[in-house]
């Protein structure tokens, strides 16, 4: 049987797939937002998102399904937001990420981020919040939408499976609270080492923007401040690093604890 193939880049469904990808504005009204990559949709899928439309610049597509539409090499170009992405792009339907949808666990570890601005400095985060199994991401005041392309592709689908919130940072004080999180902000003034301190119990790791650091009201919440040692000449991290030292040194904590129990 012959493909139904699209081979105009101005048709309107591909304007549609474009718009998604360039407008959080768009993204925001219509609930939708753009996958790229087989492995990408299918961890997507995986973790409950419903998947609105695929298409593949290749008939062989091993997620065809009534939902597949075929579009040229060209076309395909036109929409991809970047190249090695198996020739396949999905729409999906958005979640809602609300602070009260959040279910921590005894001794949660929550890592907060405050206003960070690149949308490629949250995605790394998620994408090693994921592999550190940490219980939620709160993103605090954002200044960018946890659907853009750049943080889907650099959390390589992590954004999919970590438990994230979006909130102002007033609400997350307080629901961390409520909860009896300890909160830690990460700052070099008036601050202890990250590794003299106990994260073993219930701990939110707060970070703050890439210009600016952390907020006054921040600093004022803390339970507890604590800083990465610079030993060169410059005087900070990317957020994206400093977040992972600091989730590594919990995870440490945590395990040493754990084998503990074991009598390892």
């Amino acid at each position: 049987m012959e493909e139904n193939i699209i081979t105009s880049v101005q048709n309107a469904r591909i304007k549609h797939v474009v718009a998604l990808q360039q407008k959080s504005s768009l993204r925001r009204e219509e609930g939708l937002f753009v996958v790229e990559g087989q492995r990408e949709i299918e961890h997507c899928i995986a973790c409950g998102y419903e998947i609105v439309e695929i298409f593949s610049r290749n008939v062989e597509c091993g997620m065809r399904n009534e939902k597949t539409t075929f579009v040229t090499p060209q076309v395909y170009e036109k929409m991809a937001y970047r190249g090695s992405t198996e020739g396949i792009i999905a729409v999906a339907r958005c979640k809602e990420h609300r602070l009260k949808n959040l279910h921590l666990k005894e001794n949660p570890l929550v890592v907060v981020l405050e206003s960070v601005e690149k949308p490629g400095n949250l995605g790394a985060i998620l994408r090693t919040a994921e592999a550190a199994n940490v219980d939620a991401v709160i993103v605090c005041d954002p200044l960018t939408d946890v659907y853009n392309p750049n943080l889907i592709r650099a959390s390589i689908g992590g954004v999919f499976s970590v438990p994230v919130a979006t909130c102002s940072s007033k609400e997350c004080i307080e629901f961390l609270k409520e909860h009896q999180v300890r909160i830690l902000t990460a700052q070099l003034q008036d601050s202890y080492d990250y590794y003299d301190y106990d994260m073993r119990q219930a701990t939110a790791l707060v970070m703050g923007t890439e210009s600016t650091g952390l907020s006054q009201q921040w600093r004022d919440a803390a339970d507890v401040h604590i800083r990465i040692p610079m030993l060169g000449r410059l005087d900070s991290l990317n957020v994206s690093v400093s977040t992972a030292i600091l989730i590594y040194e919990a995870v440490r904590q945590r395990n040493a604890t754990y084998q503990r129990t074991l009598g390892m």
